[in-house]
């Protein structure tokens, strides 16, 4: 008997010290390996206008014990609905005569003008963009739960188009590896149906080749020249390449606890002929100068940008990972972008603001700023996206601005 307990002791005892030894390892994945960078130190990725904002909910407490207090609804956040109803799109090619190959003309401004672009919003960072010949597809995640092992935050709104009715998806931007923007079913179920290119950005290929999954990762900064549709030709889009180019934002990155920033994040901009779209991924501010960056490849047609999950303590307006509303604004006015539309919010519950505190507050902001042209659309309603009209003024409302005119009983019902 006592040699049986103490065989039993034993092997409890090795396979502790396995686990203590094993699982760090295995929860802690090296993603990337490569030379030390502004931005990767060789071994995690880094926000080179600092960290310190991103390394915790500010709370007072850790991480692990927000996302516990969350899980076990002792955080006092507002309660969401259980359920949101939404109207699915089945959304139709969007097709125009271009030039047959392998003659291919340079468009004229008019052509390229006329362009036409649909947006349609599918819950959270997915958005189906639409061109002709060329679907685009942000951080698909058609998943009921953003964590792992299909636990986490519960989406609220179904998907706003069934993903039997997706059309044919060409390009995928993958901004980084959190569960709610990297879903690991969906990508499989997308890649084993269209073949679609994901581009994505430094360590995120590593956890889609996992499952077979094969993605090009670039480096801020980099870019990636997208094949088109065979009838719009191997690599030209009316006469011009379409690029993917990844751009700077300020996040972080992690599947469990111990990998965290073992990948990079980021953002988009996709040069188009009528105009580029623009995909902030998920982002706090940071220096704010990350928009400005992504300006400055070319005007912006359509910029999807963040408005949710940025209050972590009451009356908060954003934090060091997300930006909320009045942050968004600023976005919008540093990219000079001619429409954008809010994503980010109403669709998993992560932190603290009610459900339509976001779109609120964006209301408030814009006519704070004076500004038109950033407003929500609905779920699952496809949105046509005006050609790019005279270039925006360049200039932002200031945080000082912005807090005062904000400061309104209206508004601060809303906070």
């Amino acid at each position: 008997m006592f040699r049986l307990i103490a065989v039993a002791l034993l092997f409890l005892g090795v396979t502790a010290g396995m686990a203590m030894t094993i699982v760090p390892h295995f929860l802690d994945r090296i993603y990337y390996t490569g030379p030390a960078s502004g931005h990767f130190d060789t071994e995690r990725f880094f926000n080179p206008d600092g960290d310190t904002d991103t390394a915790a909910p500010p709370t007072g407490g850790s991480r692990a014990g927000f996302f516990w207090n969350a899980m076990t609804g002792r955080d006092g956040r507002p309660v969401w609905p259980d359920a949101v109803p939404i109207h699915a799109a089945k959304p139709a090619e969007l097709l125009q005569p271009l030039p047959a190959p392998p003659v291919f003309t340079v468009a004229t401004p008019a052509q390229a003008a006329a362009t036409p672009m649909v947006a349609t919003w599918i819950g959270h960072a997915s958005v189906l963009v639409q061109t002709p010949g060329l679907n685009i597809l942000t951080d698909p995640v058609w998943a009921d739960h953003s964590g792992p092992f299909g636990f986490g935050p519960k989406r609220v709104a179904a998907p706003g188009i069934a993903f039997a009715d997706l059309p044919h998806v060409d390009l995928i931007l993958l901004s980084h590896n959190h569960y709610d923007h990297l879903d690991l079913s969906t990508l499989k179920r997308l890649w084993a149906r269209d073949r679609p290119l994901i581009v994505t950005s430094l360590g995120n290929d590593a956890i889609l080749r996992s499952r077979g999954i094969p993605a090009v990762a670039a480096d801020w900064d980099q870019a990636v020249t997208v094949a088109g549709r065979p009838r719009v030709g191997a690599n030209t889009y009316w006469g011009r390449p379409v690029r993917v180019h990844v751009t700077r934002n300020h996040h972080w990155g992690s599947r469990w606890f111990a990998d965290r920033n073992r990948a990079l994040w980021s953002s988009f901009v996709v040069t188009l002929p009528g105009g580029n779209l623009f995909f902030a991924g998920d982002t706090g501010m940071g220096d704010g100068r990350w928009p400005v960056e992504a300006a400055a490849l070319g005007p912006i047609r359509l910029a999807l940008i963040p408005i949710g999950a940025f209050r972590f303590v009451t009356g908060q307006m954003a934090s060091g990972s997300h930006i909320g509303p009045p942050q968004a604004v600023q976005v919008f006015e540093r990219l000079r972008a001619a429409t954008a539309i809010p994503i980010h919010w109403g669709t998993f519950r992560l932190s603290y603001e009610g459900y339509r505190t976001p779109p609120g507050l964006l209301k408030a902001a814009m006519a704070c700023a004076g500004r038109t042209g950033f407003a929500p659309v609905a779920i699952g309603r496809p949105t046509a996206i005006a050609p790019v009209g005279a270039e925006a003024v360049a200039t932002t409302t200031s945080d000082a601005v912005m807090v005062r005119c904000m400061d309104t009983p209206a508004v601060r019902v809303l906070r």
